[in-house]
Order: C-alpha cells, then structure tokens, then sequence
C-alpha cells in the first residue's frame, strides 16, 4: 500500500474516475459530469487554483487505486483569516482504517512541510462544496452537493481529527403539503411597504454583470460568516458560464430599495435528477436529456443567498423565500435549502418559523498538525478555526 502523487495526466485520469468506480454499487451516488470533473482539476477552468498550491494522491494497492485525496494551501483564505490553514479534500477511501490513515497522514505531511499548523476538512475545490454527510444518507444529493459512505467519518475521528463545525441542510415539499404560513404573507406585505423593497429576476443578457454584482452582495453581506472568505469578482464570469445553462432566471432574485441591490437568492433546478440516467458522459445523448428535462424538473436547491447587514434581521429574506414561492406556484415542488451553519441562530431560526424541516447534517473536522500540549487543549475548547 502506497501514496503516489498525482503527477502526470494517466494519474490524473485514474483520480478523476475512482469515484465512478467506487460508487458503482451505490443506491444515492450520483455521476457528475466527466466534463465538469475534469475541469475542476484545470487551472485555466476554475479560477480557485490559481490562489491555491495544492497536490493530488492516489492510494494504490496492488496496482488498483482504492483511495484518493486533495490536500491544498488557499493563501487567499489564509490571508483573510490570519491563519495557517491547510485542507484536505475531494477525499475517497475503501472501508480500512489503515488505509485512511495512509491518505490522511500523508495530507498532513505535506502541509506540516508547507508551515500549516492546522487541517481542516473535507473542502473540496468547489464552491460550497464542503463537510462529510453524518445524518440523512438515505437521500441522493442535490445538484452542486455531494456524497460518501457514513464509515468516513469514523475513519478521520479515529486518525485524530475532531469535529470544528456541522452544516445544517433544510428542506420542504409543496407535494407533501408544505405551504408558507399564513401570517408571513401579512407580515411581508408590510415589510416589502415599510423598507420599500422590490424584487425582481436575473436579466441573462447581463449574467456577468449580474454575477458581478451578486458577488459584491456576497462579500458585503457574508464577509463575517465561518469559513468564507472574500471572492474576487474577476471569478463572475466563471460563475456565469457555469450557471447560464442550467439556470430558471425566475428563481434568481434580487431584492432593491430606490434601485439599489441590497439582496439576493439563488435556486437552481436539482439537474441531478437528469444526471443519474446520464452514467457521468454529456454526449452523445446527455445533452439532448439536459436540454430536455431540465424544464420539467420540480426539484430545486436553494444554493445560496446573501442580505447587505444594514437590512438583516428585518424579514427581507422571509420576502425573498415568498418571492421564491411565488416563482414555484402552481406546481407540487421540493425545494432544497443549502447548508446553514449550525450556529447562525438568525437563519436556522428563520427556516424553522418557515416550517422548513433539517433534511441532513454535514460535518467539517479539524486537525492540528504539529499537535503540542496546547493544541490539544485548545481543540477540545470551541475554536474559530
């Protein structure tokens, strides 16, 4: 058994399609695009690398790959926050503990050789897409999420790691019954009159300049938020050409007082419902069931939102959610809110009073890597990392 860097481009073939392999009995996985897989690991395709030193592994035993991980250095992040992070990532592993801590040792070695002094993860090298499932394997994930084995989790826990932050998941099905409560209709009328705020879509003959501005909200709305760090608006173009295949400009929201943007919210149709009959190939049939079904999906994910601070915490992103549904009536939907961070109270309050039910729980581990007597100690004390 033995960790072999990803350093050519027949290793990069074999990191990019183990987790075909290994998910090929798998009853929720579900095959991303090949496409899309491929250009994560691009630098001139996703402008996170070019701020990122980062290095691939495969696990290999007898020749077969039966494990995988990402372990990078973000120096924006780590610029941002003041700290030596490093993280892993992208992380897949047949059930062996020993196995595990091959990759995983072998991540921290490569950060403690850059001067990290923490690792954090899973965080992937997509936007968003980060923690381990601990609660709801049962359902496939949406669109822009992703899946693994409850077993991961144990397997960090035992190497050392420690849970740093869980990310809650809500979710609600007009199907099923869901319906706004009534007494929210009332107050958002109000609201929408007292702040004197309009909604409106996305314009997609402007998706740069739009993906500009929604960036610009995110970093004034969010920049306080665990984890996030600022993202340079020379990424919206990146944002735009990903998103204008697949977006429903009606669900993208910007909220306005006199003209001037201080919101928004993103919801994109679940196009995993199509992917899984897709096996991962876009062509030659792929495209033609994308471009035909993703108009009738009636799945959605909330992917993210964001609210200037001055207007937070004066139900205007209660407006936004009935905004939302108003995009969706007339049909039975399941809407799907991204994660929430277990401890903003304000936002997991807001779902709740909404009646969105938590659907899963993904959890983000924490390891120090040159571990001292007070590390340990400080990482059984509630920590920022």
């Amino acid at each position: 058994m033995k960790v072999q860097p990803v350093n050519s481009k027949s290793l990069l073939r074999k990191f990019i399609h183990f987790p075909y392999q290994f998910y090929q009995n798998s009853q929720h996985w579900i095959a991303p695009l090949k496409m899309d897989q491929k250009n994560i690991f691009n630098p001139d395709k996703n402008s996170m690398l070019k701020h990122c030193h980062y290095q691939l592994m495969l696990l290999i035993k007898d020749d077969r790959s039966i494990g995988r991980i990402a372990v990078y250095v973000n120096r924006v992040a780590n610029d941002y926050w003041g700290e030596n992070i490093g993280f892993f990532g992208h992380y897949e592993c047949v059930d062996d503990q020993t196995a595990a801590n091959e990759l995983l040792q072998a991540a921290q070695l490569w950060l403690q050789q850059r001067g990290m002094e923490k690792m954090r993860g899973p965080w992937n090298l997509v936007t968003q897409d980060i923690g381990f499932i601990c609660d709801g394997f049962e359902m496939a994930p949406t669109i822009l999420s992703s899946y693994n084995p409850e077993y991961y989790n144990s397997q960090v826990i035992k190497f050392g790691m420690s849970k740093v932050k869980d990310l809650l998941v809500y979710h609600c099905d007009t199907g099923a019954g869901y319906r706004m409560p009534d007494r929210f209709l009332k107050w958002t009328d109000k609201i929408a009159r007292r702040y004197r705020v309009t909604v409106r879509s996305i314009n997609l003959k402007k998706m740069v300049e739009e993906a500009q501005l929604i960036v610009r909200l995110t970093n004034a709305s969010i920049g306080d938020n665990w984890g996030y760090y600022p993202v340079d608006e020379s990424e919206a173009e990146q944002m735009a050409n990903d998103l204008k295949m697949i977006i429903h400009p009606e669900l993208v929201l910007i909220a306005e007082i006199a003209g001037q943007p201080i919101g928004y919210v993103i919801t994109l149709p679940d196009v995993n419902e199509i992917l899984k009959t897709m096996n991962g190939r876009l062509f030659p049939f792929g495209i033609i069931k994308l471009w035909r079904g993703i108009k009738k999906l009636n799945r959605y994910r909330i992917w993210a939102m964001g609210l200037l601070k001055p207007y937070q915490n004066k139900g205007i992103s209660v407006l936004l959610f009935r905004r939302l549904q108003e995009a969706l009536a007339g049909r039975d939907v399941y809407v799907e809110a991204n994660w929430v961070l277990e401890d903003n109270m304000l936002m997991n309050n807001a779902l709740r009073q909404l009646k969105f039910e938590q659907r899963k729980r993904y959890r983000i581990c924490l390891l120090y890597t040159s571990p001292s007597p007070r590390d340990r100690t400080r990482s059984r004390m509630p920590s920022s990392a």
